[in-house]
């Protein structure tokens, strides 16, 4: 019988939409700012991490724009061949200041960080510790690595040590420990126990790995959760992130000894093999470092909005979960709810995204919604009223 290669392809997209798995595709025209036009209108944009509306910002056009003229569209190269250019440098050394590290090395994405980084740090013979919650440029950075895998309970310290008393009684006892861990988790908005981490990493002689997407920007007064714990780059061996977030623009990055950054760019594939960053992306990225150098405004304008949109929320019934973060999720169970949710938002002008299974476990669907510094208080009473309405339309309140 001839095979039909390609049929599953239909099938298992179709099998998707049963279930209300699928994801549906909204096209922006235009900038990513509080109020831009998704599918044709304008609707004001309430889940999306561009927390310091720094995606839009005349500082970070302007040096974007300058870095063409001076330097073109893109390098042609990797970094270790002839793309290493003077403004990726800069850059580095500017980011290493801000966090507080010897050195950073920049990557064309947060997901290739994870992907390159976690597999050179622990191989055969070792033992990755990962919260169960990690997010899945993680999940897939350890399935790259050829060592073994321990899971522990969500940001739970007790049974993070009950994995690593029993890595001690191994015969023999791994050669090297890494406790990975997400900063601020994506789709619950909690923050990690990063000092008691800390503390039990080195009661076991592990590294610790935070990948702090989330955190950069908004904890730390913009600087991160290293920071917001007043913790050490001797003590949290590397601290990851993005500039796709609160920078506003696109890359990622690793921030820690001038060992590891050495060592990274020796031997991360997803660096070496990849070409390096655009110009116009590395100045753009530069300004919203001398941002949030110079403006804590933009911070505490994020933290004042979080406040008073989780207030409201929970003071309407609504059931946010453990959010201690600008993310802020609407609790809906099931996916058909929460697919309901966004769509109902959508037709009330308010842009929002559900998250259903596998990105988060069966039974805990939710809406995702974002705060961001550049809304006013109009702005989220819109949101709110809007909320309200499907909410009660719904019976999720």
């Amino acid at each position: 019988m001839k095979r039909n290669p390609t049929a599953f392809l239909r099938e298992e997209y179709e099998e998707l939409v049963k279930q209300h798995l699928d994801w549906k595709l909204y096209t922006v025209s235009g900038p990513n700012q509080p109020w831009a036009i998704v599918d044709g209108r304008k609707r004001l944009m309430l889940g999306t991490n561009n927390y310091l509306n720094f995606a839009n910002h005349p500082k970070l056009k302007k040096a974007a724009i300058e870095a063409i003229e001076k330097y073109g569209v893109g390098t042609g190269s990797d970094r270790e061949i002839a793309g290493n250019f003077d403004i990726h440098i800069e850059l580095e050394k500017r980011l290493a200041k801000f966090k507080g590290a010897e050195a950073s090395l920049t990557f064309p994405t947060g997901f290739t960080v994870n992907s390159g980084m976690i597999p050179i740090l622990v191989g055969k013979g070792d033992l990755i510790v990962s919260d169960e919650l990690n997010h899945g440029s993680i999940i897939d950075g350890v399935r790259l690595s050829r060592a073994d895998k321990a899971i522990y309970a969500h940001n739970d310290m007790a049974d993070l040590e009950r994995v690593l008393n029993e890595a001690e009684k191994q015969n023999p006892p791994p050669r090297r420990i890494l406790i990975v861990t997400d900063g601020v988790f994506s789709m619950d908005g909690d923050i990690a126990k990063l000092k008691d981490i800390v503390k039990l990493g080195q009661e076991h002689g592990a590294m610790i790995y935070v990948d702090d997407a989330h955190g950069e920007g908004v904890l730390g007064e913009g600087r991160g959760i290293v920071h917001h714990f007043n913790l050490s780059h001797k003590e949290v061996h590397v601290d990851m992130g993005t500039f796709s977030k609160a920078f506003g623009v696109i890359g990622g990055h690793i921030s820690g000894s001038e060992d590891l950054v050495k060592f990274a760019y020796n031997k991360a594939r997803t660096w070496l093999l990849t070409a390096s960053q655009i110009p116009p992306a590395v100045a753009a990225t530069i300004a919203g470092i001398d941002l949030m150098e110079k403006e804590p405004e933009h911070v505490q304008r994020l933290w004042d909005n979080t406040r008073y949109y989780k207030k409201e929320l929970v003071s309407m019934g609504f059931d946010i979960g453990f959010s201690e973060t600008p993310i802020v999720p609407i609790m809906c169970g099931d996916s058909k709810t929460a697919k309901a949710l966004a769509e109902r938002l959508l037709e009330e002008d308010v842009f929002t995204i559900p998250i259903v299974y596998p990105l988060v476990p069966r039974g805990k669907a939710r809406v995702r919604t974002q705060m961001c510094s550049g809304f006013t208080k109009e702005d989220l009473n819109f949101a709110l009223d809007k909320i309200e309405k499907v909410g009660k339309e719904l019976k999720l309140i």
